[in-house]
């Protein structure tokens, strides 16, 4: 599901990481060479990217495959950055809520992108649901189960996370409460990438000192991409790239109002 790509670098189009590589994220949305789960993802796309001097970082998405957009194609060629985030969609649940649901999720400096599923969605989070603040749920921007798990990583960065713990806390989490959702997920501030691979692929490129690229897949066949294993936390800047088995980390920190959670949790259905 989806295919996602963050990069950090110096100042280039976002065609030069999004369009012009053999096998860019562009050419993913119709003929992904490594995606595990779905075969086309034209429900929708988006691109996340940071102009100099400006923490909060642009957006460009809509709700139709990137292939059709000759909007996007004027974006790309012109528009240059040193950080981006972008994705191309293919919904669990096709539809639902548009361009609204398309990564990159944003606040404040973040861009954020979830590549898989939670199973048993909605029932299963529900009560990881009802330990959010309310201002967190009402602010969603979609009723799928990517919105639901940014704002749960959302609330751990507000509450003081840095950016990889409030990846890991959050992916264990969900893991505990859904049982076999695949949750890569893909987090930039515009300075460092965080991301996880937890049931589908994810790789890494890496020029020390002058860019990283992290990408659900390589857009080239150049011998040093290095394929992240599963359940692995990756934590990278310019300069380096930091993996740690997500296996090895302690219990996830509570979340913000966890006291709460218990009380807020939705009753069980009953069985016949």
């Amino acid at each position: 599901m989806c295919r996602h790509i963050a990069f950090l670098g110096p100042q280039s189009p976002l065609g030069k990481v999004l369009v012009d590589p053999p096998h860019s994220l562009f050419r993913q949305s119709w003929t992904p060479r490594r995606q595990r789960y779905g075969t086309v993802n034209a429900d929708g796309f988006g691109v996340g990217w940071y102009a100099e001097g400006d923490p909060v970082p642009g957006r460009y998405r809509r709700a139709g495959p990137i292939w059709g957009d000759q909007s996007f194609r004027d974006l790309a060629r012109v528009v240059r950055t040193g950080a981006l985030l972008a994705a191309v969609r293919d919904a669990t649940v096709p539809g639902a809520d548009d361009e609204a649901a398309a990564a990159p999720f944003t606040a404040g400096p973040w861009l954020f992108s979830h590549n898989g599923a939670v199973t048993g969605w909605p029932r299963s989070l529900a009560p990881l649901a009802g330990g959010l603040p309310p201002v967190e749920l009402l602010s969603m921007e979609a009723r799928n189960d990517s919105a639901l798990v940014w704002a749960l990583v959302l609330s751990r960065l507000r509450a003081g996370d840095d950016e990889s713990q409030a990846l890991a806390d959050t992916v264990l989490e969900v893991g505990r409460a859904a049982p076999g959702s695949r949750l890569n997920l893909l987090l930039t501030n515009g300075e460092t990438i965080a991301a996880t691979a937890w049931g589908d692929t994810l790789w890494y490129l890496a020029e020390p000192g002058r860019s990283t690229v992290v990408a659900s897949e390589p857009y080239d066949d150049d011998p040093h991409w290095v394929e992240v294993p599963d359940r692995t936390l990756l934590a990278a800047s310019r300069t380096d790239v930091l993996l740690t088995p997500l296996k090895a980390l302690e219990e996830p920190a509570p979340r913000p109002n966890d006291d709460m959670a218990s009380a807020s949790a939705a009753p069980k259905e009953p069985t016949a």
